[in-house]
């Protein structure tokens, strides 16, 4: 089975398997996206959807989070690690939101990475969560689960996967297929543990490429 026969065989199985799996962070406006993505490097989203919850009451909106001082943001956002940082991206990035764009997240794939905190992997997200244009998300599911089913060959660079799946997954499926893979990286084919290749509904097409990593 080559790879991109195998890699529409596997969205079809993953569709039935996780129908209704969408983003697993909490938001109702773009910019809370923005900012719950950034908070989630090296954190659970589990932990993000909490935190934000008090970010948002006290800075309701892009303008009152582009008010307050990376030191003001530090001190709610710490909770998810690398408070510094985080807090430094998320206040530079809402201020350009605030200065640049009326408020706005920019619906332009290049315009998002000129973002502070801002990489490929979140400006996918954007584009295929809130935008609804092609995007593949190359998170650590992503790149994990991938390798393993043999959709690339013992790729483990970000930017490099995402290239190789650009070119066997069909631009429409692509956002709702990383989607899925981190539902089923978590479930099944996980990180922490052999996966569960014995109640896996891939395990006739997967090559378990490095199965044991």
């Amino acid at each position: 089975m080559r790879k991109k026969e195998r890699a529409l065989e596997i969205i079809q199985r993953l569709k039935k398997e996780y129908p209704d799996a969408g983003c697993t962070l909490d938001y109702d406006h773009a910019w809370k996206l923005l900012v719950s993505v950034r908070l989630a490097a090296q954190c659970t989203d589990a932990r993000v959807n909490v935190v934000v919850e008090d970010l948002y009451a006290k800075y309701p909106d892009v303008n009152a989070l582009a008010e307050a001082s990376p030191e003001e943001i530090e001190a709610i956002v710490k909770p998810c690690g690398l408070g510094k940082s985080k807090a430094r991206d998320i206040s530079a990035c809402m201020r350009i939101l605030r200065d640049e764009y009326g408020g706005k997240v920019p619906d332009d794939f290049d315009k998002l990475l000129k973002l502070p905190g801002v990489g490929r992997k979140s400006a996918n997200l954007i584009m295929g969560d809130v935008f609804g244009k092609p995007a593949i998300v190359t998170d650590t599911h992503c790149i994990r689960l991938t390798n393993r089913m043999g959709l690339v060959d013992g790729v483990k660079e970000p930017k490099k996967v995402e290239m190789a799946l650009w070119k066997i997954i069909p631009p429409e499926e692509g956002s709702d297929f990383c989607h899925r893979l981190v539902y089923h990286g978590r479930e099944v084919c996980t990180a922490r543990t052999k996966p569960f290749c014995d109640k896996c509904c891939l395990a006739d097409v997967c090559k378990k490429v490095g199965v044991e990593s």
